[in-house]
Parts: structure tokens; sequence; C-alpha cells
């Protein structure tokens, strides 16, 4: 198989990542390697799935995944039903909870279609790591233990942090960068990719293919990817994800809500570089934000929809915001009641989550009826064969009637 030069390939690869380690001479001697013998590397990268959405900070490293494939590597990509089941505590200040395997493996059902929008699906290996790590015996987890200490473990930042403040350290989190690691050990991998927050995890799976008489994988970090509240890493558990399965009208507005300090980075990480309307966008940014964001969330739209849908979800976002009317189709939702508590209104609806979410964005002043603001979280809303428009909070609008007249 003919690849790239090797500088060539080199360019490719480091072009937004963090750090390659041990070191990028390692990486072009497995490219040179690679090259000479015309076998493509084993290229891993795993996601946990914890929730079954995957986000755009998810994409960042698939797009490092997906130069390799274009490069001509074999990508392989682990959804990490049994991992998922310890729960990663990378980046945590106390112990995630554990998924059950069913959860689990729901979860990752649709990671591989998701992640498919970025990567070459008929050139992409997909694993579950259920298929050997749930195999292991305890004889086996006693066996794999041995090949770390305990002082190797609170190394890693996280664990010293909780160590030193007197926090819980449960010995099942220990397991987790074990397990991440015999991943490596299993598929003889050539490289992982992860973000900055799975280096310790990455390392491990380094030193335990040395252990086991592997030829030592090279780690990959790529940059984490800040949510659209400009402070915390994406993260849906935070509310400030954009997810891929997201309508193209929530992610045009998701996109426009991001600080403008944070335009740049997400050109760089999230849209391809070799599209020619980037240089575009990164001029505006300075003199014009406003029209660089527009053109950003286009962007971003249209590359998980497509384009007509992307310009449809700006035209909707216009209409709403900019000549502040409602939307031309809205859901129709029918009663029999004469009347109805506000609360249960918008739980019928979908609209919260809760009670105490219902309540929540009554007080936030962000429910309208007819453009009337709701004040009183017991109020009742009265109801006709003439519909009334609710609106919850800025993008979300629902009709509402009775089935009769009373």
């Amino acid at each position: 198989m003919h690849f790239p030069s090797v500088k060539e390939q080199v360019d490719i690869i480091e072009r937004n990542t963090i750090e390659i380690l041990s070191n990028k001479e390692e990486l072009e001697k497995k490219l040179t390697f690679s090259a000479q013998s015309g076998k493509p590397l084993k290229i891993k990268f795993g996601a946990d799935p914890s929730r079954p959405d995957l986000h755009l900070g998810h994409s960042v490293v698939l797009r490092k995944l997906r130069e390799f494939q274009d490069l001509g590597h074999e990508a392989i990509l682990i959804i990490g039903d049994f991992t998922a089941m310890i729960g990663d505590p990378s980046g945590k200040s106390k112990t995630r909870p554990q998924l059950s395997a069913e959860e689990a493996r729901e979860n990752g059902l649709s990671y591989f279609e998701q992640a498919s929008k970025i990567l070459d699906p008929e050139k992409t290996t997909i694993c579950y790591n259920s298929d050997w790590l749930g195999k292991m015996s305890f004889a086996d987890v006693i066996k794999l233990s041995s090949h770390y200490t305990v002082a190797r473990m609170l190394e890693r930042d996280d664990f010293e942090r909780r160590y030193r403040g007197q926090e819980p350290i449960s010995v099942h989190e220990f397991l987790y960068p074990l397990a991440q690691g015999m991943d490596s050990v299993h598929l003889k991998n050539d490289v992982e990719l992860g973000g900055t927050d799975q280096k310790f995890n990455l390392l491990v799976g380094r030193d335990l293919q040395r252990e086991y008489g592997i030829a030592p994988q090279v780690c990959i970090t790529m940059p984490l990817l800040v949510g659209t509240d400009g402070k915390e890493k994406m993260s849906k558990s935070l509310g400030n994800a954009i997810c891929f399965n997201d309508s193209p009208a929530d992610m045009y507005g998701k996109v426009l809500s991001i600080p403008d300090t944070l335009i740049a980075t997400y050109c760089k990480l999230l849209v391809p570089h070799t599209e020619q309307s980037i240089a575009e966008i990164f001029e505006q940014i300075t003199e014009n934000p406003r029209a660089a964001k527009r053109a950003l969330a286009r962007k971003i739209a249209a590359f998980y929809s497509s384009e007509e849908a992307a310009q449809d979800a700006e035209n909707h976002f216009d209409q709403l915001f900019i000549h502040k009317k409602a939307p031309d189709h809205i859901e129709l939702f029918e009663f029999d009641e004469q009347s109805i508590p506000i609360i249960d209104l918008l739980m019928t609806l979908g609209a919260a989550v809760s009670k105490s979410d219902a309540r929540r964005m009554i007080q936030q002043k962000s429910v309208l009826v007819d453009e009337r603001k709701i004040e009183e979280i017991d109020e009742l809303i009265e109801l006709s064969v003439e519909p009334k428009i609710i609106r919850a909070g800025k993008r979300r609008f629902f009709k509402v009637a009775s089935r009769k007249t009373f």
C-alpha cells in the first residue's frame, strides 16, 4: 500500500495535537516501518457510552482518527461498554456512577452510527471491550493488577487531589486505567488517541503493552473542547454540549451562543482545515464576530445534516430572534380538559423534565403563553378550540388547544 511521505504524515498528525508520547521520533519510526512494510498502523480511540449521545467534544479526537484513515491507516473505534460499568474518574473529584451492562450496551448502540458522520464506516473496525474484558477471570485481574503499583496510580492528578483532600477513592477506580490498558494489550494497536484528560490512561496502556511483550503504543493527546458556556469542557452533564444528534436548529442556535473568544478555537478544531471558507471566517472574527459566528454555525449544522437544513436553521433563528416571530410550523397538542396547571402542561409537552424544572423556568420568566410571561407557578391555563402558543425558553414552541367546546 502506498502512503504519503513520513514528513507529510507527521505534519498532518501534529496539527492541533497537544502531545505525542513518548516523542515524535517514535511516531516517525512507526510510520517509516509502516511505509516500508506496506502495513497500515492500527490507530485506537475508545469512548465509554456513559450517555447515549456523542457531542462535538468527541469530534475533536474523531477528526484526528479520520485523518489517520485518510493517510491509509486502520481506525479502531472501541465502545467501552465494560469500562463504562466501572466509571472513568478522569478529571472528577468524586467517584462516578457505574452503569449496568444493559445501560452501557444500550448507550453504545448508536455510537458507531454517530461516529460515522466523521469516520469512513467502511474503513473503521468497531469493537466492544466487554468481548475480552468480560472473559477475564479473577486470577487474570489479580495478574493484571500486579503490573501496577498504588504509588503509580496516585501519580494521577485527580487521584492525588482526592487523596490529599481525604476524599474517598474506591478500589474499582484503580482498575479503570488497567482495564482500558488491556484494550491496547488485546488489540496490539500502534497508536492510541484521547483527550488531555486521558493522558494517564493512555500511558498505562503503553506500559501494559510493554509488560506483556508488545511494542508500546504512541499516545497522542488532543485538546478538550470548551462548551457553550465558555468555561468548562463540553459535557452533557454540565448542559454546555452540542450533540451530533441535535436538530440543525438547536445546533445552529447553540453555536451562536458561544462566546466570541471561542470562534477561532471552534473553527480550528471542528471544521476541516482544507475548506476555503474557514479562512474567510477567520478574517471576519475581529471585524465582524457576529458574521463569523453565523458562518461557523451554518458550517457545523450543515456538516451534521445538510446545507439545506443549515439554511433552514438560520432562517428559523432569524425569525425567532431577529424578527421576533413564532415559527411557521409548531406541533399541536390537544387536551380533553378545559384548563390545566402550567407546571403539568410543561411536563406533558416535554418542555420540562420535572416539576422543579418547570418551577425554575417560570421563576426565570422563560415561559410565555401567547407572548404573556407566566409569573405564577400555580396558574391555570384555560384551553379552547382556538390554539394558544406556549413558549418555553428561547427556542421551544408548542400549540395547545382543547378538543371540544365547553
